[in-house]
């Protein structure tokens, strides 16, 4: 008859992830960064910056033939056209 603290649905998916590890490791180093640094007015832009990279190239491997890259790209591709269409009719 006790109380069940119910998963967070964020939590439960990013720890299945495979680069759960790397996107926490990224969070906490942000994190902490901004609470100690950039609120006191100290910022380094290399802050962080290997934790990131590590975290995005993982993200990039795993997307890899998925329908979310594929997705990303028509995104990107819509957007140049748009920006080519507006150039051509400010003509």
């Amino acid at each position: 008859m006790g109380l069940l603290k119910k998963k967070d649905s964020t939590s439960t998916r990013s720890s299945t992830s495979p680069c759960a590890d790397l996107r926490t490791a990224y969070h906490n180093c942000f994190n902490k960064w901004y609470s100690e640094k950039f609120v006191k007015g100290q910022w380094d832009k290399e802050e962080c910056v290997a934790e990131w990279n590590k975290y995005r190239e993982c993200l990039s491997e795993n997307l890899d033939g998925k329908i979310l890259t594929r997705m990303l790209e028509v995104d990107s591709e819509l957007i140049q056209t748009k920006q080519a269409d507006s150039k051509e009719s400010s003509r």
